[in-house]
């Protein structure tokens, strides 16, 4: 290298140099700048995340709500698809009862029917369907649908005397009421 080239050379390294000092009171500056310059400002930072947290910790419980919900909505959704296929099921039911109580044709007819009804009723059962008991029984206006009322003394007040039509739960919600006929 020659002279000038040296020059040159240390003329950028100057101005470099003069460019980004790198001495301590820049440094002490820049750490100045990062602190707050007040209580005020601490303050107000403190008050600040907070109302971050808090806003934080709400979210979470919403969030976990949420998932609560949804999850239960799911197990819902599972429980009751089949509910409109089983209500129109427990009709064919009513009517292969009332085709067994006129056993009209010969022995082995009457008995491949009541076994095609056993069957149905059973994989009715395994899908959730149970009968609700009504005969005997107190009137709930939950389970029951009272279409009469007679004087009868057999039974209590209250009580229900006879089933018109059965009724039905599909994992444990009623999808058709008992109609019954009640005691004064």
């Amino acid at each position: 290298m020659n002279n000038e080239e040296k020059k040159v050379n240390e003329e950028l390294d100057e101005e470099v140099k003069n460019e980004t000092p790198d001495t301590e009171e820049t440094k002490e500056d820049e750490v100045r700048e990062e602190q707050p310059e007040d209580a005020a400002d601490a303050e107000a930072n403190s008050e600040e995340d907070e109302a971050v947290n808090t806003k934080y910790l709400r979210l979470m419980a919403d969030f976990q709500n949420f998932k609560r919900r949804v999850e239960k909505e799911k197990s819902d959704i599972y429980a009751y698809a089949n509910e409109k296929l089983v209500s129109q099921l427990v009709d064919v039911i009513d009517n292969f009862e009332r085709a067994l109580l006129h056993e009209e044709a010969d022995d082995s007819y009457v008995e491949g029917m009541k076994m095609i009804f056993k069957q149905l009723t059973g994989v009715l059962e395994k899908a959730g369907l149970e009968e609700i008991n009504a005969l005997g029984e107190d009137f709930d206006p939950n389970f029951h649908n009272a279409v009469m009322t007679e004087d009868n003394d057999d039974y209590d007040s209250g009580k229900v005397t006879e089933v018109m039509q059965k009724g039905y739960l599909l994992n444990k919600k009623v999808i058709r009421p008992s109609m019954v006929k009640v005691n004064n």
